[in-house]
């Protein structure tokens, strides 16, 4: 018998605790509630929610557990047969002051920290990944940004593509999982959002389930 249709999307998803400024991250919240979200208002068939972790705002204090939920989706991938479908990280951040969300094209090998993370490291002007030169270095995400973007513009959605994640530890989560993806031919992605206060929870989580159903439908 043949294929009842194109294997599923499997996408893991990240968000972040409190950090200086932000009491109540929102990212935190979102992922937390995201299961429980999708099984009252659906889901495509085409995505399986892998696993929703909430990282600590931290760099360098925080690498080996962000490197122990990349590595854990691709033994699960390995383990399955080789059409188990496209696995994509997507990691959730908070931009206090944005406006929009913003989908990051990419992330840059360098960490100045405006402040300390909340292990107490503040960095400045170091490569996030020494062996991979120098600090203007940029990874770059291969999920189609723009076309992200348009898809959910026309759900009628604030979004921007933003060629800028910072240096703080959004960038530098997302510099590691997008060596990571490289590395291990799965797809990475950042996303920025602004508080609850500019745009309400509840059109969040939405903004969450339509970002993972555009994602999905790339792989149809």
């Amino acid at each position: 018998m043949g294929s009842e249709g194109p294997p599923a999307v499997t996408i893991h998803i990240t968000g972040f605790k409190k950090f200086h400024g932000v009491a109540e991250n929102p990212s935190e919240k979102m992922v937390s509630n995201l299961k429980e979200y999708v099984t009252k208002n659906g889901l495509s068939k085409d995505i399986v929610i892998g696993s929703c972790n909430v990282l600590e705002t931290a760099g360098q204090g925080a690498v080996d557990s962000l490197y122990q939920m990349l590595q854990s989706s691709v033994n699960t991938k390995e383990s399955e047969s080789l059409n188990c479908g496209k696995t994509i990280w997507v990691h959730f951040g908070v931009n206090s002051g944005a406006m929009k969300f913003a989908i990051e094209q990419q992330a840059v090998n360098e960490a100045t920290f405006c402040c300390p993370d909340e292990m107490g490291w503040k960095p400045q002007k170091q490569p996030i990944i020494p062996d991979d030169g120098q600090i203007s270095t940029a990874r770059r995400t291969s999920l189609p940004v723009e076309e992200i973007t348009t898809a959910l513009e026309k759900k009628g959605y604030e979004v921007m593509t933003s060629g800028d994640a910072g240096r703080f530890v959004c960038n530098y989560v997302y510099y590691h999982s997008l060596r990571f993806a490289e590395q291990s031919k799965i797809k990475s992605l950042f996303v920025h959002i602004p508080l609850f206060a500019t745009i309400n929870e509840e059109t969040q989580m939405g903004f969450v389930v339509s970002l993972l159903e555009v994602l999905a439908s790339l792989y149809k």
